[in-house]
């Protein structure tokens, strides 16, 4: 998929564990890791909006489209 998911770039960035965030942004441990892990198909705009709140980022900072096709 050429939607990379950077969460865990900016979590060390902000020095915040996953159990913090999950913590933070109210979401289970388990969905959080999906998303972390580049797992997840989706993810609500209410969750995006919490994270970047937390993390002090924007989307683009957590969400990266690289095209490879050439």
């Amino acid at each position: 998929m050429p939607i990379i998911v950077n969460l865990d770039v900016m979590m060390a960035k902000r020095k915040i564990s996953l159990n913090e965030l999950s913590e933070r942004v109210d979401l289970t441990l388990s969905n959080l890791s999906i998303l972390k892990t580049g797992k997840a198909k989706a993810i609500r705009f209410s969750t995006l909006d919490a994270i970047c709140r937390v993390l002090d980022c924007q989307p683009s900072d957590i969400l990266e489209y690289v095209n490879d096709e050439k």
